[in-house]
Order: C-alpha cells, then structure tokens, then sequence
C-alpha cells in the first residue's frame, strides 16, 4: 500500500519518496539539492495523497472516435494548501504540481528557541502572519511543513486554520516526524489525519529531531 497506517500517522511508502528522504538526511546534500529535493518530495506526497485519500467517478467521455466512460478524480477543485514559512516552500511547490488549481494560504509561525523547552516537551509559538483563503466544508486542507518535530508549531498553525472553517479534510503532511510530535497533534486535533515520510527516533533534548535531516528551512535557504 503507498499509505500505511501506523499508530498516530500515515506513512508514505513508495520508493522514490524514502529514497528522496534518505538524500535530504546526508549531511554532504548541499543547498540546492536540498532544496529540490523538497519540491521533489513535496509532488511525490501529493500524488500519493490523491491516490490513497480522494475519491474517483465514473464520466461520460467523446473520443475522436467513440463514446466511452473515464473515471477521474473528485475534488481537485477543492484543495487548500498550507505553507508553513520558510521551510516548506520548497515543499508546496512540489504539492502543486500535483494540485494545480489549490488554492494556497500562508502561514508565519516559529517556536521561540531562546525561551527552550517546557517540562511537557512544547515550545512557545510566535505566529507573526497569517493570510488564508476561504475554506470551505467541501475543501481538502493540507498544511505542508517538512518537519514535525514537538507538534508546538503544527497545533499553532492548526488553530489559526480550523478558525477559517471546517473542510472535510485535514491533513497535516511532513517529511520526517518524531513520536511525540505526532501524539501532540493527534491529542490536539483527532479529526486530522497526519502524513509523514519517516517516524523518526526521537528528539534530542534541544527538540530536534533525530536522526532527521538538520533544519530543513537553514539547509534549503543557505542560512
């Protein structure tokens, strides 16, 4: 199956996408690389979204030659992306070589480093911009960040996401994931489903994940 349930997540399984991980984890991928791999990763999630999560239909097609019956996919009208600055720009670009017609939001959030981490493994959150579309009841929301680490900047986003309106899809999709990340949202939010690449191991104690791949937005920007 390309979409594995597993616990707290759903884990892509295709090939080109851990392979395209296991690339962006080497510390000798440089910065433009880096970067497409992202994009790389980002249209490979998404086509595996469309073929694990939305519905096809049966239409009526004219051919040159004949009448016949095609089936396509429901729903590609009615997608929001999410971008999380800065790291998953990169990310959504690829998303949108698979969802063409999305309509995007953005969002600025970060966790507040210098202020560390509580005793309940999260970290203060400042959103500083938040410029979303409409969302509505029929929509797929994905909100794209490449790393879920303590679950603080996703449950952040998410709330800011949720205000707009109730799709009837949300789904959170990463690169690389660690085990409390996932539980953090999954507690916060049980109607998401949340789609990762790699469960990593854990997080180190400054709240990274490990093994991971480094800081994503630092590595794919040069910084």
């Amino acid at each position: 199956m390309p979409i594995e349930d597993r616990d707290d997540a759903h884990v892509i399984t295709h090939a080109l996408a851990k392979h395209t991980v296991s690339e962006l984890r080497s510390a000798e991928t440089g910065q433009v690389a880096f970067r497409e791999g992202l994009v790389e990763l980002g249209r490979l999630c998404g086509f595996e979204i469309i073929d694990g999560m939305l519905e096809t239909e049966y239409v009526s097609i004219t051919t040159p030659l004949a009448e016949t019956t095609g089936e396509v996919v429901k729903g590609l009208d009615d997608v929001v992306i999410v971008n999380v600055l800065r790291a998953a720009t990169p990310f959504v670009e690829g998303l949108v070589e698979a969802f063409p017609q999305a309509r995007q939001g953005v969002i600025s959030a970060g966790r507040d480093e210098e202020a560390g981490m509580d005793d309940d493994g999260s970290f203060p959150i400042t959103i500083d911009y938040v410029k979303l579309p409409d969302i509505d009841e029929d929509d797929t929301v994905i909100v794209a960040d490449p790393m879920l680490a303590t679950g603080s900047t996703m449950t952040a986003v998410l709330e800011e996401v949720t205000a707009m309106g109730d799709p009837e899809r949300l789904v959170v999709l990463s690169a690389v994931s660690a085990p409390s990340g996932l539980l953090r949202v999954a507690d916060s939010f049980p109607g998401a489903s949340v789609i990762t690449v790699s469960v990593d191991e854990r997080l180190d104690d400054d709240g990274y994940i490990v093994p991971g791949v480094g800081d994503a937005g630092d590595r794919a920007f040069g910084t």
